[in-house]
């Protein structure tokens, strides 16, 4: 069962982030936004998920499953490196800098917002 649960829900997360990523193609823009955003709204709600004391079968669907399958960090992490062989410096270091900067923040907001 709990196979079952945590599939779903990263099916769902998969699904979330490939359409959120289908609309945010048509903005024309060297930073990756929409992996941004998508990291950060994912922090956002894993930290709120940790404070917030939800059921054991809920917390892996939810953090596991959807979660999971909605953040990309191996996206993240390709976007980086194309960045770097481009020689796009500067993008690259606000991306990485922004990226785990502002997802520990905001990842703590989401956990004092869940308790």
């Amino acid at each position: 069962m709990t196979i079952l649960l945590v599939g779903f829900g990263a099916a769902l997360g998969a699904i979330l982030r490939y359409q959120l990523t289908r609309i945010g193609n048509h903005i024309a823009s060297e930073f990756p936004l929409v992996t941004f955003l998508i990291n950060l709204t994912g922090s956002f709600c894993l930290g709120w998920l940790t404070a917030s004391q939800l059921s054991q079968p809920m917390t892996l669907f939810l953090g596991v499953g959807v979660l999971g399958g909605y953040t990309t960090f191996s996206t993240l992490n390709s976007e980086l490196s194309q960045l770097w062989f481009r020689r796009r410096y500067h993008i690259f270091l606000g991306y990485w800098f922004l990226t785990y900067g502002l997802g520990l923040l905001v990842a703590a907001a989401g956990f004092y917002a869940g308790l």
